[in-house]
């Protein structure tokens, strides 16, 4: 029986920061999906990375990610796409979060954050900072990367939120708009969903619980 539901923040219960960066690729007439690109490049020791485990302070990732970009040959600061990360609210995937927790579910979210900007959704002001605590507050437990000097698709992340939660990976669905992330949450037994949007996650979400469609 699957009772516990494991959520990534940043691309599920909000929208997808890429989506910003993508806006912002195109007004600057840079290459589509720079920012993924640099991100992807040394996944484990870049900037980017670095900074998720708290290891780099914000000028320090200011600095190292705009050299990474230019390694590529292109001009982006870090604190440019900081400035993207928080992302909107997702109406229905808060629903869902409220349907869930009074039918019964144990609730978990697994982010990969920085520390910059407010809170754990890294707001840019105090007004969404308040909304995403109070989204936050809805969980169970949450882990945040820059917290705990450990990121995903590290396995370790994951157990430790089976481990908190006293729940066993196969009890839980994880939803994650990354599918790198979602592979060792699959590997370890969790029925991973891999969001491309709120619809379609919702859905497969339903389908996992094994619900009717439409609670949501």
């Amino acid at each position: 029986m699957r009772d516990t539901v494991i959520f990534d923040f940043g691309g599920v219960i909000t929208s997808s920061p890429f989506e910003a960066f993508n806006r912002m690729e195109r007004e600057r007439g840079l290459p589509h999906d720079l920012v993924r690109r640099i991100n992807a490049t040394n996944p484990d020791t870049n900037a980017w990375a670095r900074f998720e485990r708290a290891e780099i302070d914000a000028t320090g990732f200011d600095a190292t990610f705009a050299e990474e970009a230019r390694v590529l040959g292109h001009e982006l600061r870090g604190e440019d796409v900081l400035a993207l990360l928080s992302g909107d609210v997702r109406p229905r995937m808060v629903h869902a979060l409220d349907w869930l927790k009074a039918n019964g579910y144990r609730l978990g979210c697994i982010t990969n954050n920085v520390p910059a900007g407010e809170g754990a959704g890294m707001s840019r002001t105090a007004e969404k900072a308040a909304a995403v605590a109070a989204i936050l507050a809805r969980f169970d437990h949450v882990i945040e990367s820059s917290k705990v000097g450990i990121r995903k698709p590290d396995p370790r992340i994951y157990r430790m939120m089976c481990d908190t939660l006293d729940r066993a990976p196969e009890r839980c669905v994880y939803l994650d708009d990354l599918g790198i992330n979602c592979k060792p949450a699959a590997a370890m037994g969790m029925t991973a969903i891999k969001v491309t949007g709120e619809g379609q996650a919702l859905d497969a979400l339903c389908e996992a619980l094994e619900i009717e469609a439409g609670h949501f």
